[in-house]
């Protein structure tokens, strides 16, 4: 019998941190280039990482669902492991759900900081919420259900939350709505959720939508068993699965986006197909550069964040990271002049973020919730 891959993967890392360098603000790059140049190269790129108001998807979109399919591909890695090893079920289930509330308690302070607020003022919708809630459920399935069941689970969320919005709406709207004002979803986070709401009659990141988004993580624990499940003379067999799978997934989207819109400010199921797909195919393109091929240097900068993702994160909520760019690199900022500054600003501004998580890897001091 072939061994199988079991130790962590470095392209897991990897992809995680490429995630986290368009969130820690590299695209700000293409924004102020964008500003400067009125190109339509420029433009075409500063516009991918813009949210669309309502239907539609950029490459933005994918960045907050491709973090909770990761965190989903991690599992078999982790809890998996702990399985083998013959920890009980039990003792797993608390530390899971530990973990998801800890991160909804994260999310609630980075919507809203370190002071109190009343709690009409306070958002409790928040993107490392949704993904702890995910992972949480998502993990419980797992712990307590086969292969087979789980994907009973993606498929089973995912056209129940369609049926959702096709037999209900907001009072006042038909049957089936899916305007912003009008959408049973929204429509219920407005009653469910306290405090104040992003958008007013709207949340992205409100509760209901956490249900799609269970399957977005359900389909990274898949990937992440066949990654797991891999010997060590069937790894290109995986990635090409892996790229078909993608493909496939991408497809559905498509044709499910015809009467189910695209749609990240909804999470609708159709968008989990879409991430989901791309999210397969980098996944793919990583592990065969990566760990097939062997060439991983290149992808060292990306691990670095990676492997502290949480904590890069959370980290605007403590350290005023332009005041201290400033402070040091105010002299080159103002050698580049305008209006070119502002984009030194922002390669300064990242630079800074990764010498700090490179001292901490070094340290080998990782935040772990």
């Amino acid at each position: 019998m072939k061994p199988t891959i079991t130790q962590r993967l470095y392209s897991l890392d990897a992809l995680r941190g490429f995630d986290m360098f368009w969130i820690i603000g590299a695209e700000g790059i293409f924004h102020n280039m964008a500003n400067i140049t009125h190109s339509p190269f420029w433009n075409a790129l500063s516009h991918q990482f813009h949210h669309p108001a309502w239907h539609g998807f950029t490459f933005y979109d994918l960045i907050f669902p491709l973090f909770l399919f990761l965190a989903g591909v991690a599992t078999p890695y982790s809890i998996g492991k702990q399985i083998e090893k013959g920890a009980s079920r039990q003792n797993l289930l608390l530390k899971v759900v530990k973990r998801g509330l800890i991160l909804v308690l994260l999310g609630i302070v980075y919507n809203n900081g370190l002071e109190l607020h009343p709690i009409q003022d306070i958002r409790f919708g928040s993107v490392l919420g949704r993904i702890g809630l995910a992972y949480m459920f998502a993990n419980i399935i797992y712990l307590y259900t086969k292969q087979g069941a789980q994907i009973v689970w993606f498929v089973g969320l995912l056209l129940g939350y369609w049926f959702l919005f096709l037999f209900f709406s907001a009072p006042g709207y038909p049957m089936g709505d899916l305007t912003m004002e009008g959408n049973f979803v929204s429509y219920l986070d407005t009653l469910i959720l306290p405090g104040r709401l992003f958008l007013g009659v709207h949340d992205p990141e409100g509760l209901i939508a956490t249900i799609p988004a269970i399957s977005t993580a359900l389909l990274g624990i898949y990937v992440g068993n066949l990654l797991k499940g891999t010997t060590v003379d069937k790894n290109i067999n995986t990635a090409i699965r892996l790229t078909i799978i993608g493909v496939i997934l991408i497809i559905v989207a498509q044709i499910w986006n015809l009467v189910f819109p695209i749609n990240k400010n909804l999470w609708t199921s159709s968008f989990v197909l879409q991430c989901g797909g791309i999210s397969t195919l980098l996944m793919a393109v990583f592990y065969y550069i990566i760990d097939i091929k062997g060439y991983k240097k290149w992808a060292f900068f990306f691990k670095v964040i990676g492997m502290n993702s949480i904590l890069i994160y959370m980290s605007g909520v403590f350290i005023n990271w332009k005041y201290t760019t400033n402070a040091i690199f105010q002299w080159l900022i103002q050698l580049a002049g305008e209006p070119y500054g502002a984009v030194v600003m922002v390669i300064c501004l990242l630079a800074v973020k990764w010498v700090f998580l490179y001292f901490l890897y070094k340290q080998k001091l990782f935040l772990r919730v």
